[in-house]
């Protein structure tokens, strides 16, 4: 998913910054978040808070021996909260070490909120929503009076608007045993009922007693 095109003169200066190694979030600079440049990492874990991932640079020999750095991005699905099966489906789509691509679109202290895929498919951010693992929520880090806010936001909106479509994931439409079930179960009159029967039956044994 592009988000902006960047100029010739933007390229060179940007590519020497392309072979540093980030390790946190504060590393990178903010022309990179301001262009939206898409970096590559390798996965490590998948928590509730978001993705681990090390930044993988581009290598350049005379440079490599110098990236012998330590640490974990950590890495929030823009625009989407998903849910806890959504997690459990990143879990299983992505494997430890597998690479990863991942385009910059805002920063939180120390979080990154970011589109993310893997390098033969479309952004999981779009996948998750498709699949109804989650919900669309506000792009951190993009204003909303900014056309590229509303193009991304809208492309989650369509990918979203599949899953409730097809009533896929949380969008899945109860079936009429279980409306019945649930409006037994929350009826007062049922509860009641329920209650005056099991003080009923309750009775012999505590007049016995």
């Amino acid at each position: 998913m592009e988000v902006t095109r960047l100029r010739k003169a933007d390229l060179f200066p940007l590519l020497l910054l392309s072979t540093t190694k980030f390790t946190n979030a504060l590393e990178i600079p903010p022309e990179f978040i301001k262009k939206n440049v898409k970096l590559r990492g390798r996965l490590h874990q998948i928590t509730e808070q978001g993705l681990q991932i090390e930044h993988v640079p581009i290598t350049l020999p005379i440079i490599s021996s110098f990236q012998r750095r330590y640490g974990l991005l950590l890495i929030r699905l823009a625009g989407v909260a998903p849910t806890p099966s959504g997690i459990d489906w990143l879990k299983e789509e992505l494997k430890p070490a597998q690479m990863v691509w991942f385009q910059l679109l805002g920063r939180k202290n120390l979080e990154l909120d970011c589109l993310v895929g893997r390098f033969s498919s479309v952004c999981l951010n779009e996948e998750i929503l498709r699949n109804g693992l989650g919900r669309t929520v506000p792009i951190e880090g993009l204003t909303h009076e900014s056309q590229i806010f509303w193009k991304l936001h809208r492309r989650l909106l369509q990918a979203e608007l599949k899953a409730v479509k097809k009533s896929k994931g949380i969008w899945k439409e109860e079936t009429f045993i279980e409306k019945f079930k649930e409006r037994i179960s929350n009826n007062k009159y049922m509860q009641k009922l329920k209650q005056t029967l099991w003080a009923l039956y309750s009775l012999p044994a505590l007049l016995t007693s």
